[in-house]
């Protein structure tokens, strides 16, 4: 096995292991309808996603991928995506681009789901060409752009030279022709991001915040000393991330991931502005813990509890989910008016 491919191996290990923590969404509570005056049938879920459209706006986030076990935990995930009929990221594929020999790790996903919406995935220093052949060994539906200074400053082995990533994400947008999407791997997105991002023609992101897997802990994990643990509190919340994220709503398409435990968190994401939500650990454990036929289960009755809370609410689709009133608390309200953040028109 070669490091890179241990290193995969590591990241699940490590992803699993670690512990669940609080909901940071439990600072953001709903503001009850006594009379919701729909009925269940009335809901549709549909999410216009970029020039895609997803059924529900609910998909499997970027995981893994580059190894023996990584490439059977992707089967898996294809044929849950498949079966629950949601989209699906791959992990980087970084190691496909350098090593053929782990592309069938990849593009197990299209083989078992050969119609899904399906989502390549790499880092912003790859360059043009290595981003067109990801896309076009999964033939793929879009292409996630990861962004992870922190985790790669605590990886051991990891980059330490940033300054092409704009440009370069620049020009991955102008020329694939596929919607890209620039994700974040769990330390969220503030708005001098946001603005970075718009500014260069980037139309989608997944904040992707803080409460989730954390790579600062799993880097750290793999150091010798371990002497950076006191990094695994860094960057902001999904919800905290969603609040920077308002003021970019109306002309950038939002997407949540990072610490989504819940259908509630999930559609409190969809209140804070994102179009859609994305799982990992979650999909991931269950799957890995119980097994294929219950990580199924899971997903169906995620999507069936996220439509009993819009019922709840009263709201029939994406857009009046989105008009929901909803109370920060103390904390994020301070966040919010200390950042000076406009928020959406309700």
């Amino acid at each position: 096995m070669t490091t890179r491919e241990q290193r995969k191996d590591d990241h699940i290990r490590l992803a699993l292991g670690h512990p669940v923590t609080h909901s940071s969404f439990d600072a953001v509570q709903l503001v009850h309808r006594s009379i919701p005056a729909i009925k269940r049938s009335d809901i549709s879920l549909e999410t216009p996603l970029d020039s895609l459209s997803l059924n529900f706006p609910l998909y499997i986030n970027a995981m893994t991928g580059g190894s023996k076990w990584a490439g059977e935990i992707n089967e898996k995930l294809a044929i849950i995506s498949r079966e629950t009929d949601i989209a699906m990221a791959v992990g980087s594929m970084h190691a496909a681009l350098k090593n053929s020999e782990l592309i069938p790790t990849y593009r197990i996903i299209r083989e078992r789901n050969p119609h899904g919406k399906v989502f390549a995935n790499i880092g912003a220093d790859v360059p043009l060409d290595l981003a067109a052949r990801a896309v076009e060994m999964l033939n793929a539906d879009a292409l996630q752009i990861h962004i992870n200074a922190p985790q790669e400053v605590v990886m051991p082995e990891g980059g330490r030279d940033f300054t092409d990533w704009l440009t370069n994400i620049e020009e991955i947008v102008r020329t694939i022709d596929v919607p890209v999407i620039v994700k974040e791997v769990g330390f969220g997105m503030s708005k001098e991001t946001l603005e970075q991002l718009y500014g260069i023609g980037v139309k989608t992101v997944d904040v992707s915040g803080r409460g989730g897997t954390n790579f600062i802990h799993i880097e750290n994990e793999r150091r010798p000393k371990k002497d950076q643990s006191y990094l695994s509190e860094w960057g902001q919340t999904t919800p905290v991330s969603l609040l920077e994220s308002q003021p970019f709503q109306q002309n950038m398409t939002i997407l949540a991931s990072g610490g989504i435990q819940s259908p509630l968190d999930a559609i409190k994401s969809i209140a804070l502005g994102a179009r859609a939500v994305g799982l990992s650990r979650a999909i991931l454990t269950e799957v890995e813990s119980n097994g294929l036929a219950a990580a199924i289960q899971f997903i169906e009755t995620f999507k069936a509890h996220m439509i009993d809370i819009a019922l709840i609410l009263g709201a029939k689709n994406l857009d009046e989910l989105q008009q929901v009133p909803y109370v920060l608390s103390p904390e994020l309200e301070s966040w919010q008016r200390q950042r000076k953040l406009k928020e959406r028109s309700k």
